[in-house]
């Protein structure tokens, strides 16, 4: 415990920024909808968040080389709680997807800067320990945000005065972290034609989740909303989704490293049509029917970033491992970018079902290209695999870095080093 109580400043910091942005998701397209706006409006303002994190995730490591960890995260914080206030000043669709675009930039530098402190801080003996709190805070954090929506209701200026607010105090337990910065990062080499050389399959397999997770976290509450669910309920409805994300990575993961990942990838992926299906045409207005497809829905949908990104890294040589964390999370934004726009014109085209009509639609022709490359590759043995799976958070390409040292095996040189390290400590703290 006492190797992981230093990381407790950050790791509350992290959960202060999850749990905001998390909130505001989801109660920015309801308020957006309470204001008048069509649902197309609705999933162009969501976009401009995922095009403002494109941007973030592109420039991020440039300003942390140039400022510095604290610096970085000081001014993005601070620039990401005037835009969140400033949303209740100017009630226009433009105006919001401006401010939601700033947000984007500002939660990739918040996320990318807290990750890559935390991967300078710890070491492989605390590694897979901080890893699993960080996953317990991602969840705990974004589930209980959701309830702030009913407890406080979203028609006046309370919920972004909290979002600004929760913004702002994540600057407090960062504040009291190690005053020692950590050395910048380098910079993270990306292009965009190899993870497609790399991988096709995973390259369009990132797409889609982005094209239908993105959505469904978009226009999710609009989907809900629309079948006539209270704000409790589509608070429910929202959680029920994020934790159902949790119960299969594990399952799916341990038995993506001992078969072919594209069998695996088919698996979830079908799971997720079913699950869609299911939602459009089986469930109709009833709660608990609901809440039940969309856990199932989160479930498979929800690891298949994870998949496909182990699955490139599978064909991965030494030394692109980096380059395929930053590539899939690229390709993830740009289906997140386009996802939310085509799905709010279908929702209104032809009404709330059609976000999961599109969203199996999207997923049944990502099955026919899974079984296409099947046969145009051959799998890569499980003996030769350079990293097993890994549970990941589209939070920053740092995490992936965080996740990867979780796993030891595959990096003798670091743990004999920290190894030395904490030893060097030991004797330090006895003397």
């Amino acid at each position: 415990m006492s190797k992981i109580r230093p990381l407790i400043p950050l790791l509350l910091t992290a959960g202060i920024l999850i749990g905001g942005n998390g909130l505001q998701g989801t109660f920015i397209s309801l308020r957006a909808l309470d204001e008048g706006f069509s649902t197309s409006l609705i999933g162009v303002v969501g976009a401009g968040y995922n095009v403002g994190f494109a941007i973030g995730c592109v420039y991020v490591t440039r300003i942390l080389r140039a400022i510095g960890h604290i610096r970085t995260f000081s001014a993005m914080a601070a620039i990401a709680s005037a835009a969140a206030i400033a949303m209740v000043l100017v009630i226009e669709p433009w105006f919001w997807f401006v401010m939601r675009l700033v947000a984007g930039i500002c939660f990739a530098g918040l996320f990318a800067t807290v990750e890559s402190w935390l991967n300078a801080s710890v070491t492989n003996a605390n590694r897979a320990r901080t890893l699993s709190i960080y996953r317990l805070v991602d969840l705990g954090s974004v589930t209980a945000a959701q309830y702030l929506i009913p407890g406080v209701g979203i028609g006046g200026f309370e919920l972004f005065a909290f979002i600004s607010m929760a913004l702002t105090l994540s600057l407090v337990p960062i504040s009291f972290a190690d005053r020692s910065s950590p050395v910048a990062p380098e910079a993270i080499r990306f292009d965009v034609k190899a993870p497609w050389n790399i991988s096709p399959l995973a390259t369009i397999g990132c797409i889609v989740v982005g094209l239908t997770n993105a959505a469904f976290r978009s226009l999710g509450p609009i989907y809900a909303q629309g079948i006539g669910l209270s704000v409790t309920a589509i608070a429910t409805f929202m959680s029920a989704g994020i934790i159902g994300g949790v119960v299969l990575q594990y399952p799916l993961g341990h038995y993506s490293d001992q078969f072919d990942r594209r069998l695996i990838i088919l698996v979830a992926t079908f799971g997720s049509l079913v699950a869609g299906l299911f939602l459009a045409f089986g469930a109709g207005s009833d709660e608990w029917l609901n809440f039940a497809g969309i856990f199932a829905f989160g479930a498979f949908a929800m690891p298949l970033y994870s998949l496909c990104s182990a699955h490139a890294n599978d064909h991965a040589a030494e030394g692109q491992h980096a380059l395929v964390s930053a590539g899939m999370l690229f390709f993830w934004s740009l289906g997140a970018i386009i996802g939310p726009l085509f799905a709010s014109f279908m929702l209104d085209l032809f009404g709330p079902r059609a976000l999961f009509i599109y969203t199996a639609v999207i997923l049944f022709l990502f099955m026919l290209y899974t079984l296409q490359r099947m046969t145009a590759r051959e799998a890569v043995p499980t003996g030769e695999r350079s990293m097993p799976f890994r549970n990941l958070l589209r939070t920053s390409s740092f995490f992936n870095k965080l996740a990867a040292g979780s796993h030891p095996q595959h990096d003798g040189g670091s743990l004999r080093q920290d190894a030395r390290s904490d030893r060097i400590a030991e004797r330090e703290d006895q003397v």
